[in-house]
């Protein structure tokens, strides 16, 4: 009997855990054949716990698709069968041409279709977009990776144009998800809240300083995630201090200069 209420117990928990899920987006600075194997499983065993990752700076080169496919079987190796698909090198060449991936569980989501990357702005963005629609319970959503150009270039004259993606996919649940080397309090972000959309951290700073002051050990506010409020309902949302189980800063550097931003959710609509 109390192995049958213990098994009634854990299934009558099981559908507040269906009902969400968790997405990380992380800008893994120069994520090829750089990173070690040892590398590649701290990144592994830092973003195990999403169901979908957003990963920003993959080398363009060979090296870069090769560590998203060693990223994938680091993952898988943690008891879950993780799937992946990575962008072709970002069209604009004028700045830094790289490479966009999601990596994501198999029995969590389902990839809709094809990955793609954003073909109206492409003259207009260095490093456009990336999308992916994703299917989960019956239910779309379409995340949109993005790395901005830097600060010193000016990345609102790239992100302005974010403001007419809802109008040119209008069946498409989008997030927008990526270093965009820009606080949220831009004003350049304004069209975006006006129509309903939010970032998922506020003055939350996600990039690595050289060195801790005082234990403050991040220097930046540029990473963030944009959904529709409409239809999606945040649950949690944060980053993971992945450099505090590291034993130096320079050692967590050499992971990534930025932290992953996370965010927990529901769907709230039906398409």
């Amino acid at each position: 009997m109390k192995l049958i209420i213990a098994f009634l117990f854990l299934f009558a928990g099981s559908p507040s855990y269906s009902q969400h899920l968790t997405i990380v987006s992380w800008n893994i600075e120069n994520i090829g054949k750089s990173k070690s194997d040892s590398t590649i499983g701290v990144i592994a065993h830092t973003i195990r716990g999403a169901d979908i990752a957003c990963i920003m700076e993959v080398v363009a080169g060979p090296g870069g698709a090769q560590a998203i496919a060693r990223l994938a079987e680091a993952l898988s190796q943690t008891g879950t069968q993780w799937d992946y698909r990575i962008s072709d090198p970002t069209i604009s060449s004028s700045y830094k041409t790289e490479r966009y991936a999601f990596v994501w569980k198999k029995h969590r989501v389902k990839l809709v279709g094809n990955a793609w990357l954003e073909q109206q702005y492409s003259q207009l963005i260095d490093r456009e977009p990336y999308y992916a629609t994703f299917n989960f319970a019956g239910k779309e959503f379409t995340l949109a990776a993005f790395h901005a150009i830097t600060k010193s270039k000016q990345p609102e004259t790239e992100i302005k144009y974010f403001k007419f993606l809802p109008a040119q996919y209008p069946n498409l649940n989008l997030i927008f998800c990526g270093d965009f080397n820009c606080p949220q309090t831009h004003t350049v972000f304004n069209p975006l809240k006006k129509m309903g959309y939010a970032p998922v951290l506020t003055h939350q700073k996600t990039s690595l300083r050289q060195q801790c002051i005082n234990d403050d050990c991040l220097a930046s506010e540029l990473d963030n995630i944009f959904y529709d409020t409409s239809k999606v309902k945040l649950l949690n949302a944060g980053v993971w201090k992945f450099y505090e189980s590291m034993e130096s800063l320079q050692d967590a550097r050499r992971v990534s200069d930025h932290v992953p931003v996370f965010m927990k959710f529901e769907l709230i609509y039906d398409l």
